[in-house]
């Protein structure tokens, strides 16, 4: 809740409050309110000893080739990498957690990244993993204790979950092949089949999309059809915490990972913490997200390439401050083909009611042309709406040059409906840009601009722009100690009062999206998606998460221990 309370008024309604307030993802008691016992007392299994498990070479682990069950009775170790094949299911059942190695057997940070540890979904394999708001699924570091004490920033730490699906993408041999590690974006290995970016092997378990040409390619068939609908199977209330290992030299992989994933699947309430590369990327396919977080990760919090065209709504993204946290881009990096390639189908997601707060950085590292919330790269399309971006240097930046390209347009006449396929397919309206260094550029210069591009983008398309942190209700600063994880400058990402949506479309009724007639991923009344499940709720991170939280020593429990800490306060207020 946005509002202040009385603590004491807490008291009238004591049974009700102590169980709708408590954030139950608290550590030690994860999975409690599903019967799971404390985590600590629970037996670790090496998912590599599990029943069915065939090493395959060049991979650095292996498949599951029965599947598997994993029960919040147990901790699982990741301590390879972990492949669910072809017509097998991962099960994960609520409150379970499940822990990245740091390098296959050893224990300890390896100096061959080909090591690193991950959990890899193949084509036609599947992961269930359905946690609730009282019992959510955790994926985390091997060295983390789930007592909140283990860094924020830690990153890097072990892979990640990659998904690969058959949905649409891009690529073609000829423009985005023959697959090279590291090879800066030389993933195909044959027509509308890619090895997913950050692996350094040729083997099929790492590809994604179906070979479209009649050229025999080793483990895969020719001349198929892409599966919009293909179903990898179920995140939700999912954590991915301290991912982003680099796999090869040059090349980490995700947090969350989406190679061709058909809209089939269902992702909704996660959350990516502390990752090392980008939080969540998109190659191609048709898959839809709703309620998701990433915060204090590198790189980019939404990234996007190869065709994407799914929608999104109810995105949350926050930096890590600069005190710990010097490597941070874009909110949104939004490619069609970073080999521009002028490759059909352009990418073109869409997006509503997102919150995405940056960290003020001003250096461009080498990979990146701006550091933007939404950094439209090589012939990106896509629809952003009803969302606040702040503290970026740059707002919405806009590729225009055309370099060595084949193709007609760019971003920028995409956006700006002159030339190219002149059908404005990319759209970013009613948008709030909150101190932002500049609002509006091209090739991330201001000195492009012309009059026209500044009025299309705040009159034409209704973007509002915020000088400062002075917007009401919300403030970008914060400050945090990773030694121990305590936020001694909290940030409020709930506009209050909310912004107005006047003259501006409201998410469609089409069964995925919820019509909200405010900008933004919160309403500023009620208890919102984050309060009463995610990391950021129980570390405290931003105010109006979490209305006068009951549980005060997150032990997952509300009880006598609680109320000692709590009497002393009676009669102040809390936000």
């Amino acid at each position: 809740m946005k509002t202040k309370k009385q603590i004491s008024r807490l008291l009238t309604t004591t049974s009700i409050a102590f169980i709708s307030a408590v954030p139950s993802f608290a550590q030690s008691n994860l999975g409690s309110s599903c019967g799971c016992p404390p985590v600590a007392s629970r037996p670790t299994v090496t998912v590599s000893s599990l029943p069915g498990f065939t090493v395959t070479a060049g991979t650095y682990g292996g498949e599951l080739t029965a599947g598997a069950n994993f029960t919040c009775d147990k901790n699982y170790l990741l301590d390879q990498k972990i492949y669910i094949p072809a017509g097998q299911i991962l099960s994960i059942q609520p409150g379970t957690v499940i822990k990245g190695g740091i390098t296959a057997g050893t224990g300890t940070l390896t100096v061959d990244p080909a090591k690193a540890t991950a959990l890899v979904i193949e084509r036609g394999g599947k992961i269930i993993a359905s946690g609730t708001k009282d019992c959510p699924i955790v994926f985390t570091a091997q060295a983390d204790p789930l007592d909140g004490s283990y860094s924020i920033a830690n990153k890097g730490v072990w892979g990640g979950i990659v998904i690969l699906g058959k949905a649409t993408n891009n690529l073609t041999l000829s423009s985005n092949g023959p697959f090279v590690a590291g090879g800066s974006g030389k993933l195909a290995v044959a027509d509308g089949v890619g090895t997913i970016e950050g692996f350094a092997t040729s083997n099929y378990q790492d590809r994604y999309g179906v070979n479209t040409s009649t050229v025999v390619v080793a483990g895969e068939g020719v001349s198929q059809s892409f599966d919009d609908n293909d179903n990898s199977g179920i995140l939700r209330y999912v954590s991915i915490r301290h991912s982003g290992a680099i796999l090869a030299v040059g090349a980490e992989i995700n947090g969350l990972t989406l190679g061709s994933v058909g809209r089939g699947t269902s992702i909704e309430n996660i959350e990516i913490i502390s990752c090392a590369d980008d939080n969540i990327e998109f190659f191609g396919g048709t898959v839809n997200v709703k309620y998701v977080t990433t915060l204090f990760g590198n790189d980019d919090m939404f990234d996007y390439d190869l065709g994407w065209s799914g929608k999104a709504q109810f995105l949350f993204g926050m930096k890590g401050d600069l005190t710990f946290s010097q490597d941070s881009d874009n909110g949104f990096e939004a490619d069609s083909d970073d080999n521009k390639s002028n490759n059909n189908p352009k990418s073109h997601p869409v997006v509503y009611n997102a919150t995405i707060v940056g960290n003020a950085k001003t250096t461009i590292t080498s990979d990146n042309s701006s550091i933007a919330a939404i950094n439209a790269k090589e012939l990106t399309e896509g629809e952003f709406y009803n969302s606040v971006f702040a503290n970026f240097k740059n707002g919405l930046n806009l590729i225009k040059s055309l370099g060595t390209r084949t193709g007609t347009s760019e971003a920028y006449h995409n956006w700006a409906n002159t030339g190219g396929n002149g059908l404005n397919s990319l759209k970013v309206k009613c948008n709030t840009f909150v101190g932002v260094t500049n609002p509006l550029t091209i090739g991330s210069a201001t000195t492009a601009l012309v009059a026209s591009d500044n009025t299309q983008f705040t009159t034409t398309d209704l973007n509002t722009i915020v000088v400062g942190n002075t917007l009401p209700g919300f403030s970008y600063d914060f400050t945090v100690n990773t030694s121990n994880n305590q936020f001694t400058v909290k940030n409020d990402v709930i506009p209050n009062p909310a912004l107005s949506t006047a003259g501006c479309p409201v998410a469609p009724v089409d069964g995925f999206f919820v019509p909200a007639a405010y900008r933004g991923a919160f309403a500023s009344t009620g208890d919102n998606w984050l309060s009463t499940w995610s990391y950021s709720a129980f570390l405290g991170s931003t105010q109006g998460l979490v209305s006068c939280p009951t549980d005060i020593d997150k032990d997952g429990d509300t009880d006598v221990d609680d109320f000692s800490i709590f009497a002393p306060a009676f009669g102040t207020t809390c936000n």
